[in-house]
């Protein structure tokens, strides 16, 4: 469900009610936890929590980079995290820590589905949306893109 509102505002409204509820407190505890520069906006169709072209203009598809965004789609709603994907041993560690809550793990390529709040580990979605400042992100996906 690839939305095509302009502002984060425009997204919400068209949520069903219980969907946007949802989705505004999950964004609250993103926007609590996320670290200074990145910016809020909407890319690709969902809400993105980005570093600004003016920090970081040398990506590989000229596109801001995306450290996390939140999504309703069709048949669930998702929290992307592209920080914790940016090395194996933080993929590991998030692995066992969603693990750990006793909460259903269901993951996607860098995303999280849930259905429902109740769903969603709160806490370790707090914890690795603060994981990472901007400029340690930016440092580490350089590091990362000079490996390949």
């Amino acid at each position: 469900m690839k939305s095509e509102a302009k502002t984060v505002e425009e997204y919400l409204q068209e949520l069903p009610e219980d969907r946007k509820e949802t989705i505004s407190k999950v964004r609250d505890i993103i926007l609590q936890n996320l670290p200074k520069g990145y910016e809020e906006v909407m890319n690709w169709g969902m809400i993105t929590y980005q570093v600004p072209l003016e920090y970081y203009p040398d990506t590989y598809n000229k596109k801001p980079l995306m450290y996390a965004a939140l999504a309703s789609q069709k048949n669930h709603m998702a929290v992307y995290l592209s920080g914790i994907y940016i090395n194996e041993e933080t993929q590991k560690q998030f692995e066992t820590a969603y693990k750990a809550t006793g909460k259903k793990y269901n993951v996607g390529k860098s995303c999280v589905r849930f259905k429902k709040l109740e769903d969603l580990p709160l806490q370790l979605i707090e914890k690795n949306i603060a994981l990472l400042e901007m400029e340690e992100y930016v440092r580490q996906v350089k590091e990362m893109r000079s490996k390949k």
